[in-house]
């Protein structure tokens, strides 16, 4: 994987880690392949839908596009993220594997419901993000926006303990976003404001799936989107 020339991506995550950041080892920030729920289809809940025919290829070109073999595999225990960490896994099966709490930001809760799609839970989306509410709870167990951030912070604490690196994680876009928000940014606790600037960060920073963004050497930086033909 190489490095993006800066004027020939606009808006890609480049950028210089907070003051105070902890150091972490090299580790790349997978978003996970196409998935049911991304191509409009129904799903039975937030971490059911696996991924489409796309969604495994975009895996497999993922996995080949990986300069070194990683000290340790990582993903959500979501379906998407976990098949498209599996390239990877019989690429380097000496790499360990392991699963950590870094699944999507489900903050709709029972919102999120059986056999819907994306377009028809847009409008309880759109109404959350609106509110501006971090620590707002929907449909009785949505999490947070506050306990977003905290469990970017606390991914990153986890990796910071880890020897060496690279270490290579299948994520999800929003989660991924508030790791890289959280360590540009070295907000911990946020309010109202913060909550919307993250929004708008989340509008303008480009994360399609099996993107990656490469954290090393004291920066965030957005590498060419292997997983995409």
């Amino acid at each position: 994987m190489t490095l993006p020339h800066p004027e020939a991506s606009p808006g890609a995550v480049r950028a210089d880690l907070a003051a105070g950041a902890p150091a972490l080892p090299r580790t790349w920030l997978v978003r996970h392949g196409e998935s049911e729920s991304n191509a409009g289809l129904p799903t039975l809940g937030p971490g059911a839908a696996p991924l489409t025919a796309r969604g495994r290829a975009q895996a497999a070109r993922v996995a080949a596009a990986l300069d070194a073999p990683p000290a340790l595999i990582v993903a959500s225990p979501f379906t998407r993220a976990r098949e498209t960490a599996e390239p990877a896994r019989k690429r380097f099966p000496d790499a360990p594997y392991e699963e950590w709490a870094v699944q999507e930001f489900t903050y709709l809760g029972a919102f999120h419901a059986v056999n819907s799609t994306v377009d028809q839970r847009r409008p309880h989306s759109v109404a959350y993000w609106e509110r501006a509410e971090p620590d707002l709870r929907l449909g009785g167990d949505g999490e947070t926006f506050t306990a977003l951030i905290a469990r970017a912070r606390a991914f990153l604490d986890r990796l910071a303990a880890r020897p060496a690196g690279p270490v290579a994680v299948f994520t999800h876009r929003l989660f991924l976003l508030a790791v890289t928000w959280t360590l540009t940014t070295g907000i911990t606790e946020p309010d109202a404001d913060d909550m919307r600037a993250f929004r708008q960060y989340a509008r303008t920073v480009p994360t399609p799936n099996a993107s990656v963004v490469e954290v090393s050497g004291g920066a965030v930086r957005a590498l060419d989107a292997p997983g995409q033909p």
